[in-house]
């Protein structure tokens, strides 16, 4: 590779398999792929000259909003169809980039290895809250775009949309669908959610819940017969629910407890780990907590600390932890039981549920020696 436009660099994305690119200045670009970051053949690259490409796809009526605040999230298409989400933030004086390529095609709950609980939860749910958490880089975005995806295909709903940016373009099937995107439809979530009802939704989905205004509304929009979809940026579906409180002062958590114990359906949270097979090179470790009548009543008595008991001893109504669920890939040779036991909330739990299984190490040998 020689040509250093941010175009070039994207359109080889997909030949690479790689997953992101980042623009460092004083730097080589680099890709990661496999989770891994490599270097490209490429000169390093100045500041200026990362100012200089990246102007070539920052909205033009985004600039001003970069200058001010040193950060900015968008989306770019290039003429094939190829999408990507991209963050551009200052750094050392600087312009920088990190930019996710993201599938022009919405991935089906079988190929992003989601358990059947997702999709039955859509099957069920007309209304009510479900969230979907995780880290920066588990698949939030994904998750949640199948989810849509599946009311799009099944249901003839009005589905309103505001994320930040718009990652995947939805195509109307049997729904209606409008897509509005922070900084260039709408300023902020708070205003695009200030109306939404307005608007005539069977369903919304807010790309990030991040403050006190922007939880309430989904709550109350979610307590008044919608359908909403949000994502958190936590860990667990326990950490999940405590940042929803979070938000809130001590005042007021009886009142959310309570309306979270009616409008609440799921909070389903996730995590990508390093696959074991060259066609799935990641694969997500899922945790779920559904609002049953237990559930219900946990929450309203603030017993939290049984959350995580409840949800290890109720798989067969979908709920299941972490570890069930890493138990799970490793038997189903999604991924090495070291790697499973690196990921693992409590490792003595998982070895318990893995014996037998073999290691990293011990399937290479197996191979060579074979």
């Amino acid at each position: 590779m020689s040509d250093t436009s941010i175009q070039n660099m994207l359109a080889n994305m997909k030949g690479m398999h790689a997953s992101d690119l980042h623009l460092k200045a004083g730097m080589r670009p680099f890709y990661r792929i496999g989770g891994h970051l490599r270097a490209l053949n490429l000169p390093e690259l100045h500041g200026d000259e990362i100012d200089r490409i990246m102007n070539t796809i920052i909205p033009p009526q985004r600039r001003a909003f970069y200058d001010e605040h040193g950060d900015l999230d968008f989306a770019t298409t290039l003429p094939d169809g190829e999408r990507f989400r991209v963050n551009v933030f200052r750094a050392g004086n600087h312009m920088n980039a990190a930019i996710r390529r993201v599938n022009s095609t919405i991935p089906s709950y079988a190929q992003l290895h989601l358990p059947p609980i997702y999709s039955q939860l859509i099957d069920k749910t007309n209304e009510g809250l479900i969230i979907v958490s995780g880290i920066t880089g588990s698949g939030k975005s994904t998750t949640l775009a199948a989810m849509i995806e599946q009311i799009n295909e099944t249901r003839h709903e009005n589905i309103v949309t505001i994320e930040d940016p718009v990652e995947y373009l939805i195509r109307p099937k049997k729904s209606i669908i409008s897509q509005r995107e922070i900084g260039i439809d709408i300023p902020t979530y708070g205003e695009g959610l200030k109306y939404v009802v307005r608007q005539d939704p069977d369903v919304i989905f807010v790309g990030e819940m991040r403050d006190k205004f922007t939880m309430t509304a989904a709550l109350q929009a979610a307590e008044t017969g919608h359908l909403v979809f949000g994502s958190l940026h936590t860990a667990d579906a326990m950490q999940a629910f405590a940042r929803i409180l979070e938000f809130f002062p001590s005042v007021e958590h009886e009142f959310i407890r309570g309306s979270l114990s009616n409008s609440m359906r799921a909070i389903c949270a996730q995590r990508l780990l390093p696959g074991c097979q060259p066609e799935f090179p990641l694969v997500p470790a899922t945790e779920v907590l559904l609002n049953t009548p237990t559930c219900k009543d946990l929450i309203r008595k603030a017993l939290d600390d049984d959350m995580p008991e409840l949800i290890a001893s109720s798989v067969g109504e979908g709920m299941h932890s972490f570890t069930h669920s890493l138990a799970q890939l490793v038997n189903e040779e999604l991924v090495f039981r070291d790697t499973a036991m690196q990921f693992a909330p409590n490792a003595d739990a998982l070895s318990s549920q893995l014996r037998g299984i073999k290691t990293t190490a011990q399937s290479m040998i197996h191979r060579v020696r074979g």
